[in-house]
């Protein structure tokens, strides 16, 4: 349990590592005061534009891989079997530091780059699985809070569904633990995402437009990732 506990706190200090929020900083503005109000790549993007999208989705993409690979060569003594058990408890704590961060009052962003950066660590089968997923539900939708919400269904169901045929390998970590914790990050993504799910099923949910939008708009519920 100790070691669940320690790599959990590592990844929530290295969550609260604030893409959207820092790039805003270095331009003058507090993003949670423009946009959707949310810390994250998609309201990145809409105020300040592409390639600020870009480099927000690397920073919160990253910082997961490098959170992860921290605790990796911190506990590499405890042998390979325990990794499984580093990788997603420290991906839980990242996410958590990124939805929470404790110095913007506990308001950050939807955690979906991060949950994209544990993808990428997971299998390659997934990560296949969810980039045609996520870019094929955006290309006919244009809706990017439903191709992020289906992203973090099929990585938990698709692990479930590798777990049980043996195809991956949870090291010490019981399977229902694995499944149980990706459940929870799943669960999340999806409490985080709550108003889109409202907006999509009242068909008001903002589609995404690459076009740069005023800073001076502001709603207070986020709009996407």
């Amino acid at each position: 349990m100790i070691w669940r506990i320690l790599v959990l706190a590592i990844g929530y200090l290295i969550g609260n590592f604030q893409s959207a929020y820092l790039y805003g900083r270095l331009h003058g503005i507090d993003i949670r005061e423009h946009g959707s109000g949310n810390a994250g790549t998609t309201n990145a993007l809409r105020v300040f534009g592409t390639k600020a999208g870009l480099i927000v989705f690397a920073g919160d993409f990253l910082k997961m891989i490098a959170a992860v690979f921290l605790t990796r060569l911190l506990f590499l003594w405890l042998g390979e079997e325990y990794f499984f058990l580093l990788k997603i408890y420290t991906a839980f704590g990242v996410i958590l530091g990124h939805d929470f961060p404790f110095y913007m009052n506990f308001k950050g962003g939807k955690g979906i780059a991060a949950t994209a950066g544990l993808i990428a660590m997971l299998d390659w089968r997934l990560v296949i699985v969810c980039l045609i997923l996520f870019f094929g539900i955006v290309a006919l939708t244009k809706y990017v809070s439903l191709g992020s919400i289906l992203v973090a269904t099929a990585m938990w169901l698709g692990t479930i569904l590798l777990g049980q045929l043996g195809l991956m390998d949870f090291g010490i970590l019981p399977n229902w633990e694995a499944y149980l914790i990706l459940g929870l990050i799943w669960a999340l993504d999806l409490f985080q995402h709550r108003a889109n799910i409202r907006r999509l099923l009242s068909g008001t949910e903002n589609k995404l437009s690459f076009k740069k939008k005023p800073q001076e708009e502001s709603v207070p519920d986020a709009q996407n990732t």
